[in-house]
């Protein structure tokens, strides 16, 4: 009888182990994935985070976001009605980047490019016609230079709608186009440079502010969760409201204190002009924080996780104070839908606020409405908060 070579028997043995090693990884790498795909779908977070988040990223981005301006409200002031002055209107009117709102006298409209309501006045003087019988005709163009890109975009398209008239105009009476029939004398309110700085920086507050306020305070209650250290605070005889107003009162003053010092950078620093008050611009700042601290808390109170808390806050917080604030983006130029949800959004009416504040002054009729509306959204959170938030290990 043959003997088995050891060393044969030891390689066989090492490979019949080798092929075991590997078929039991396989397995626990199945196993694993299992397990892994159960969590995946019994967490509803995750399932946000991986499709629904990036399709809200992709529809802002692509389709609620424009840098080119459309339907631009701007006022038309027709001092004495003409042929010529018919014919700019309704040159105006067929424009699609103007909508158009007419007015016999410059003080039915001056009031509206204070309050932003329109973006800018175009003056139709009295002697219009007999100028342009003459040669030369001058057209005021006034422009509210809160958002200095959107200043100079609508000089220029102004230019073109009334370039592209008299060109019409040439045509049809077959004469030649003469040049300097119509000028635009172009002058711009709050931020004659048209500096964008000037735009930026005050509604850069608001960013700041919603960071401090949203995105700091979205992970504190969840922290004490994820920490172990809610049990203690539930042991204790603490109440509801003392809880959240441990919570609410450091970030008050931290968000305070940012924006004081932004302001004051922005004043010396980078010399935007202030022209409102003090006082006026702590108060609403002060209503706005209530506003992003009471978002925060309500977020951190509702998930309970830090991650998903951050992310919420991203979201719901950080990204529309950016984006969908008019800050960056002219929301007129934005679709219905866009333009609808940006009425249900706080940092939109603090922008206007900042601006207002540091541009153009205390225009009360800017800043009450604005603000009064950011109580609202204030003690909609706060309430939404206390309801939230239990003090038990449910």
């Amino acid at each position: 009888m043959e003997q088995e070579n050891p060393g044969v028997l030891k390689t066989e043995a090492t490979q019949r182990a080798g092929q075991m090693r590997n078929r039991i990884r396989f397995r626990c790498v199945l196993a694993l994935a299992r397990k892994e795909s159960y969590q995946i779908f019994r967490d509803p977070s995750s399932l946000i985070i991986a499709f629904v988040l990036p399709n809200i990223l992709l529809l802002l981005f692509g389709w609620g976001i424009s840098l080119d301006l459309g339907y631009i409200p701007i006022g038309v002031v027709v001092e004495n009605r003409s042929t010529d002055t018919s014919r700019i209107v309704a040159a105006l009117r067929g424009s699609p980047y103007f909508m158009v709102r007419e007015a016999d006298h410059r003080n039915e409209l001056e009031p509206l490019l204070v309050g932003g309501r329109i973006k800018g006045l175009v003056v139709l003087s009295q002697d219009l016609s007999a100028r342009l019988n003459a040669g030369s005709a001058p057209i005021q163009l006034l422009v509210a230079g809160s958002d200095a890109n959107t200043a100079e975009l609508i000089v220029g398209y102004m230019e073109t709608v009334l370039q592209k008239d008299r060109l019409r105009w040439s045509e049809e009476a077959g004469q030649p186009l003469r040049s300097g029939i119509i000028n635009i004398e172009g002058r711009v309110w709050y931020n004659p440079n048209m500096d964008s700085r000037s735009a930026i920086l005050p509604g850069s507050i608001a960013v700041i502010m919603t960071l401090i306020g949203t995105i700091l305070t979205s992970l504190v209650v969840a922290r004490e969760w994820e920490r172990g250290t809610m049990e203690a605070l539930l042991a204790s005889s603490i109440t509801r409201a003392e809880f959240l107003l441990g919570k609410f009162i450091p970030y008050f003053v931290l968000g305070l204190a940012a924006m004081l010092v932004v302001a004051l950078v922005s004043v010396v620093v980078f010399a935007v002009p202030f022209r409102g008050s003090w006082p006026v611009l702590v108060g609403v700042s002060a209503v706005y924080l209530a506003v992003a601290l009471g978002l925060g808390l309500f977020i951190s109170t509702a998930t309970r996780n830090q991650f998903v808390a951050t992310q919420a806050a991203l979201i719901v917080g950080y990204l529309p104070s950016f984006i969908l604030s008019d800050l960056v983006f002219e929301i007129n130029s934005m679709p219905l839908p866009i333009r609808l949800l940006t009425h249900i959004l706080p940092p939109r009416y603090f922008v206007s606020a900042l601006r207002t504040l540091f541009l153009a002054g205390d225009v009360w009729d800017v800043i009450i409405p604005d603000t009064l509306i950011l109580c609202i959204f204030a003690a909609v959170l706060w309430n939404l908060t206390i309801r939230k938030t239990r003090l038990t290990l449910e």
